[in-house]
């Protein structure tokens, strides 16, 4: 048995480190065109979910989401390192296991834990045209503070010009209620 490194549980979850076994489970969703749909990547193959994968149990950074019941893996949390004690937050979930709360369970779990360990502030881009991401992070307590107009791509149409996206930015600071 691989051994588990637990980051936090929830009632219904297992917040932990990536493992090998993980492969089938990561590739369900990341190749799934709807679920990547605002991600800065396409869906992947096996071989790409696999290099993804091995980058994935290299990083404290990603946090794999586990049933309790199942032991299946469901998604992600990323919380990534940025300047002045600052995390940024991002989350990507099997679309078989969306509108069941367990995007919101484990950020809680993962954002009060960031906070209590002294964070500063956990911020979040998001695509205005994916309303349960941010509707989420509304949910979660964070704040709009900006909607910045074409400030990004990630693709180019077919006479190699930017598709520009906006980004909605939201906030939540630690001892901030909301």
């Amino acid at each position: 048995m691989e051994g588990i490194t637990v980051i936090a549980e929830t009632d219904r979850l297992i917040l932990r480190r990536y493992r090998e076994s993980d492969l089938q489970d990561l590739y369900e969703y990341l190749s799934n065109p709807e679920v990547v749909k605002f991600e800065p990547y396409r869906p992947m193959s096996m071989d790409e979910v696999r290099h993804n994968l091995e980058w994935r149990i290299s990083t404290d950074e990603m946090t794999a989401v586990e049933l309790k019941e199942s032991h299946k893996m469901i998604g992600n949390v990323y919380l990534g390192n940025r300047d002045f004690e600052w995390l940024e937050i991002g989350y990507v979930f099997n679309q078989d296991y969306w509108g069941k709360g367990y995007a919101k369970e484990s950020c809680l779990a993962l954002v009060g834990q960031a906070f209590s360990q002294g964070i500063h502030r956990i911020f979040a881009e998001c695509d205005p045209e994916n309303p349960s991401s941010w509707k989420l992070l509304e949910a979660l307590g964070f704040e709009r503070e900006a909607h910045l107009r074409q400030n990004v791509y990630f693709w180019k149409d077919d006479e190699n010009r930017p598709l520009w996206k906006d980004t909605y930015i939201y906030a939540k600071l630690n001892g901030v209620m909301g």
